[in-house]
């Protein structure tokens, strides 16, 4: 029996890991600044999501196993729910996800990934900014999103035994001020050389630490003043950050990072495109160890053509 690939969406969505991300419309603790709606421009990219996706970019939760179901309210509180505990029914789906699983086929024989499912192909394919022979993978992250800080031990190890063909880009995301004065302490780190002496520990400041690194009241001089006493902890010259934090070649790169969240609709972190293909994140992987081969294997198929 044929089973479609939304029926595969569905039932995968229904019994398989979905993790949510940190989302423009999510709230956090006092802790970390609060996403905002978003720039609210037109984006340049279409495509149809999967079932998978939406449910990610609607915040929601399904666990490993069927007994609890776990879901992000608009305020950003979470809800457990318990689902109905119909075995026989639950025991059909699973064989009719494993079952469908089996025959999913490339070209080149048996894949994990399914297109609609695991990850989207954007339509049109977006322009890159690497040379030939490369494929571009980007990564949309917020460093005060708690799933971006349990990705990124992952995203390091990637990193180190990644193919020399790929080339590996941050970009920080953009919905508010919030999100802008993080984006502009990651980009003056990058300009002064020093960002990956202190990405980790920039992380580990906001979310270990417990502090934000922003002004909450979103006070520009005050989150300079902030961050300039962190980077002074770090053995940065407070006179060098300054002159770099307001520097043209870090209000381009703020730009551009705007403009790309905006091309590629990024309403979600940590999410991942691929060579201005493909999109995936988290959710549509099915689980935090699955996304960065998932990465792996699309860049793969991009360089193999």
């Amino acid at each position: 029996m044929m089973v479609t690939s939304s029926r595969v969406g569905a039932l995968l969505l229904a019994l398989t890991l979905v993790l949510a991300a940190c989302g423009k419309q999510s709230s956090t603790d006092s802790s970390a600044p609060t996403p905002g709606a978003g720039a609210g421009a037109t984006a340049a990219v279409t495509a149809a999501d999967s079932p998978a996706r939406q449910a990610a970019q609607a915040g929601e939760k399904t666990p490993a196993t069927p007994a609890t179901i776990t879901r992000i309210n608009e305020n950003g509180s979470e809800t457990v729910e318990k689902p109905t505990s119909d075995s026989g029914v639950h025991n059909a789906m699973l064989a009719a996800v494993a079952s469908t699983a089996a025959a999913a086929t490339t070209l080149n024989g048996p894949t994990l990934w399914q297109e609609g499912v695991n990850y989207t192909r954007l339509v049109p394919a977006q322009p890159t900014s690497v040379p030939p022979g490369q494929v571009e993978v980007l990564e949309f992250f917020w460093y005060a999103c708690p799933h971006c800080y349990a990705l990124d031990p992952l995203v390091e190890s990637w990193l180190k035994t990644k193919p020399s063909y790929i080339t590996f880009v941050r970009v920080p995301v953009m919905w508010n001020e919030g999100h802008r004065a993080l984006a502009r302490l990651f980009y003056t780190l990058e300009t002064m050389g020093k960002l990956d002496a202190l990405h980790t520990a920039i992380f580990k400041e906001i979310h270990v630490n417990n502090n934000p690194l922003v002004d909450l009241g979103n006070n520009d001089a005050a989150t300079e003043r902030i961050q300039t006493a962190f980077v002074k902890s770090q053995g940065i010259s407070p006179e060098a950050f300054r002159t770099a934090y307001h520097s043209f070649a870090v209000e381009t790169d703020l730009q551009r990072a705007d403009q790309l969240t905006q091309r590629y609709r990024i309403d979600g972190v940590p999410t991942f495109v691929i060579n201005g293909k493909y999109i995936a994140d988290v959710a549509t992987a099915q689980g935090e160890d699955r996304l960065l081969p998932l990465v792996s294997d699309l860049a793969a198929l991009e360089h193999k053509h």
